[in-house]
């Protein structure tokens, strides 16, 4: 498949945010909503992110204007509930955030409902997102198990790294953060190298000799290419990647999402003084990146069974 840059953006940066959301929206739930600016600040500023995948994956469209029309098939198309799910995500955050800044009285139940929410929301979203490409049958390397459970790692993975960046200053960044982040890196390193080994081994499901009813077994060549110039198919869908070149960017997001935010985040929290900062900040771009470099090859290796005929 080509990597289409929009969708990238839009996958990761809008991941990104989620993640945020749902870090910062439990430390709201653990610690309570009336904490200060500084507990709010993490929560207001996954916004950005959101925004801009949501905006970044209207560019892929061919008419951008018309994208509201994908909210009107939600009972059968995972991208219209990701449409509408997103759009739904935005209604407890602006209720958690209008209420910190400009609300007085609310009631401490209203916070914690609209806190939970927000976090069922944007895991809704995040799953939602990654069934769209699970779901798509003509494309086997995405019908891998570990599609879902990877996007919602990275989604955790990148938010949660930038929100104990956020709140490396608070008494928020424990155990969980110190350990578990760095744990979560290492473990998703590993779903993608499973990941990527299954689909390297793994034949397509199909061949020439099944579209023709034909035993699985016979050879079928074919005699006259169904086109003589480069068509949308072959741009889209007959995208190719040299082996060398896959196992070096291989190489290079595991360092970026798994090696160096493992080793940036255990390092951050040996000084006595509290959590570093700026390490942990590093250690939220690397995971980005990694992030971008992983979801480019997501698109780049995956095979559409329609180039079998062409």
């Amino acid at each position: 498949m080509h990597p289409s840059f929009s969708v990238i953006f839009f996958t990761t940066l809008s991941g990104l945010g989620y993640g945020l959301w749902i870090w910062s929206a439990t430390a709201l739930l653990h610690y309570g909503s009336q904490r200060g600016v500084h507990y709010l600040l993490p929560l207001a500023l996954g916004v950005l992110p959101v925004t801009a995948g949501l905006l970044s994956s209207t560019l892929h469209l061919g008419r951008p204007l018309r994208a509201w029309r994908a909210f009107s098939q939600w009972r059968s198309s995972w991208l219209s509930r990701e449409g509408v799910l997103a759009v739904l995500a935005f209604l407890p955050w602006a209720f958690v955030v209008g209420s910190a800044l400009f609300g007085q009285g609310v009631p401490a139940w209203a916070m914690k409902t609209a806190l939970v929410a927000l976090v069922l929301l944007s895991l809704a979203t995040l799953v939602c997102t990654a069934m769209i490409y699970a779901s798509l049958k003509p494309i086997p390397a995405w019908r891998h198990w570990a599609v879902l459970p990877a996007y919602l790692g990275f989604a955790l993975l990148t938010g949660g790294l930038a929100a104990v960046a956020l709140y490396a200053r608070s008494e928020w960044p424990g155990t969980l953060a110190q350990y578990g982040l760095p744990a979560l890196a290492l473990l998703l390193g590993g779903l993608k190298w499973r990941y990527w080994r299954d689909i390297d081994r793994g034949p397509l499901p199909a061949g020439r000799a099944s579209a023709l009813g034909l035993p699985a077994g016979r050879e079928i060549r074919v005699f006259e290419r169904p086109h003589t110039e480069a068509n949308f198919i072959t741009r889209e869908m007959g995208f190719v990647l040299a082996r060398k070149h896959g196992r070096r960017l291989r190489a290079i997001a595991l360092l970026l999402f798994a090696g160096l935010p493992a080793l940036l985040g255990l390092l951050a929290f040996l000084p006595a003084s509290g959590p570093s900062a700026p390490l942990l900040g590093l250690a939220a771009g690397c995971a980005l990146l990694g992030a971008i470099v992983e979801r480019w090859l997501f698109f780049a290796q995956a095979r559409h069974l329609v180039t079998l005929y062409y």
